[in-house]
């Protein structure tokens, strides 16, 4: 050797980690990169160098590791370095006595071929470990987060035709009150008079066409939780459908191109684990149905606000019956704080709650059929109106005490009460004027709900299933709503609700529609009485929504590709209490999900 050289690490590791940082951003920007010719490497020392550190950047620089320019810098550094070393070798030479070395210098006085070639090897590979973990080796590649979002959503264009054939009853003889419109009116309805009440329409026809939008994601919070957020279209705040009509009348809803609003729709965090072979789930917000059921108790677009617990055992071979269990809390209803908010005195609180549990199994019962079967428990508490504290109202604006037991939200069917107490005086008429009026459910509602499917897959991908509901309202008192109410009734007054309800569809054709000219088809039959659920939750099509129905329903799918689909049904729905009433209503839909 012509001289030694010293070199500290904490120099030769930052020069290293550099050249493999370059070498590293290369074949990050290889693919798009055209291939450019070699730079020729005789600006580099052509023999070996005495120093380590410059044969180990030209040995990089000769296999393509390291750009020449690079190279030519590092070098040039390392130079001044070695010179450096040198000066003080030669200064330590003239003490006395040797200095001693520090502790993280490398005394290097040769290092053969093949232990330079493993010095680089091993860090290049520390470096490009470092670039993929956190994802600077491939700038191009999303960051971590992005893999945990899971992004969806889907549209429909529909065109709604909507008849109403001859015999219905019409106008104010009809008693096809507009309980909805009269209950979330700035203003209580006057019963003796004064102005007519808002109407339900029964013989005039319709046609609309519409869209659904909706957009959402769950992201996976990691360790078992998860969370979800979706936004929907809608032409109000209605619970049961996310529908927008095209220049649908009224403010805020469109008409002449005008743009249409978003509702949060979903929000919630989910907690998901498996203990032994079953799967338990704890889920809180704004979710989907959790409970195995049909559009007769619960409208296909509606949401649950609240807690629920869902456990079930999970598939195998050997577990052919499957249990689950699903138990939930819901607030429908929370009275305003200030409430009465016109009245110096306050209100007690009437909050309504939805309480409910389902039991229910899964059961494999061979390689042809399967069934799923359950029974559940919906008590809702507070949901009926209330007869409010004798009073007399001098302005409609007077609030009763419980005004807040009115549906905040309804479609028809169920049977309505007066709510207020009005007393009887001069300032009235004793009785003949000023009777501002707003209307409840006249029944409480405790449904005990059992449900089925039965499917025959022999013709898989085909599949053929019987799915069917029945219902009954165990809190329905018939002596008790006579006195009190003021719709379904027959022509000479009495009342006509009921209590119980029943579905029954059959479905044919391929489950899911995945791929080009998949299809199905489907028939049912449904029977609701008055009271038999509650009509504000229930499916918002048939009939025009709601309850007091009975008719059919025909329709069928057809897959145009692995996302897009036309969809046809017809139903046909009669009143079964009460004043006449037929509705027929046709649907066109075109559907693409994402």
């Amino acid at each position: 050797m012509s001289h030694v050289a010293f070199v500290s690490r904490r120099r030769l590791l930052p020069l290293l980690v550099s050249a493999c940082c370059a070498s590293v951003a290369l074949v990050g920007h290889a693919a798009d990169a055209p291939a450019a010719p070699a730079a020729p490497v005789a600006a580099l020392p052509a023999a070996s160098s005495p120093n380590a550190t410059i044969n180990l950047i030209r040995l990089m620089a000769e296999r393509g590791l390291l750009p020449v320019a690079d190279a030519e810098k590092l070098i040039a550094q390392a130079e001044a370095e070695a010179m450096q070393a040198r000066t003080a070798i030669a200064a330590a030479a003239a003490q006395p006595a040797a200095a001693p070395v520090a502790d993280d210098t490398v005394r290097v006085t040769y290092i053969p071929g093949n232990v330079r070639r493993q010095m680089v090897e091993e860090v290049r590979q520390e470096v490009m470990s470092q670039a993929v973990e956190e994802n600077w080796a491939a700038p191009r590649t999303l960051p971590e987060w992005v893999a945990r979002w899971r992004f969806m959503g889907d549209i429909r264009v529909r065109y709604e035709g909507i008849t109403y054939p001859s015999g219905n009853a019409t106008g104010l003889n009809s008693n096809f009150w507009n309980y909805n419109a009269i209950n979330t009116s700035s203003a209580p309805y006057d019963v003796t008079g004064a102005a007519n009440p808002s109407i339900l329409n029964a013989d005039q026809d319709r046609d609309r066409t519409r869209f659904r939008v909706r957009f959402g994601a769950e992201i996976d919070l990691e360790e078992g939780f998860t969370s979800g957020v979706r936004l929907a279209t809608g032409e109000s705040n209605s619970p049961v459908s996310q529908n927008q009509s095209f220049g649908a009348a009224g403010a805020g809803q469109g008409g002449n191109f005008s743009k249409y609003s978003i509702w949060l729709d979903r929000g919630f965090i989910k907690y998901e684990n498996t203990y032994a072979a079953s799967n338990w789930s704890v889920t809180m917000g704004r979710f989907e149905n959790p409970f195995f059921s049909t559009t007769m108790l619960w409208a296909s677009d509606l949401g649950f606000d609240g807690l629920v617990f869902q456990g079930r055992m999970q598939p195998g071979e050997e577990r052919t019956f499957r249990p689950f269990l699903t138990l939930g809390m819901f607030p429908v209803f929370n009275t305003d704080l200030n409430f009465a908010s016109t009245n110096p005195n306050k209100f007690k609180s009437t909050d309504k709650w939805l309480t409910a549990a389902q039991l229910g199994y899964e059961w494999t019962i061979n390689k042809d059929f399967s069934a799923k079967a359950a029974i559940a428990l919906y008590d809702f508490q507070n949901i009926e109106g209330q007869l409010s504290d004798a009073y007399t109202p001098i302005l409609a604006s007077d609030a009763g005490s419980t005004d807040s037991t009115r549906p905040t939200f309804s479609q028809k069917g169920n049977t309505y009460m007066a709510l207020r107490n009005i007393t009887p005086d001069a300032s009235n008429g004793f009785g003949t004027t000023n009777q501002y009026q707003y209307f409840g459910l006249a029944t409480p509602f405790r449904d005990v709900v059992l449900t089925g499917r039965l499917d025959y897959n022999h013709f898989d991908p085909v599949q053929i299933s019987l799915i069917g509901e029945v219902v009954q309202n165990v809190a329905f008192k018939q002596d008790a709503i006579n006195t009190k109410a003021v719709n379904n009734l027959s022509k000479s007054g009495s009342f006509e609700g009921g209590d119980i309800g029943g579905i029954l569809n059959l479905q044919v054709g391929y489950p899911v529609l995945d791929k080009r000219w998949d299809w199905n088809v489907a028939i049912g039959y449904r029977y609701v009485e008055s009271d038999a659920v509650v009509d504000g939750f229930t499916d918002s099509d048939f009939g025009g929504g709601g309850t007091n129905l009975k008719g059919y329903t025909l329709g069928g799918n057809l897959a145009l590709s692995h996302r897009v689909w036309f969809g046809l049904k017809l139903m046909a729905a009669d009143s079964i209490a009460g004043p006449a009433y037929k509705n027929d209503i046709l649907q066109l839909d075109f559907n693409g999900r994402f």
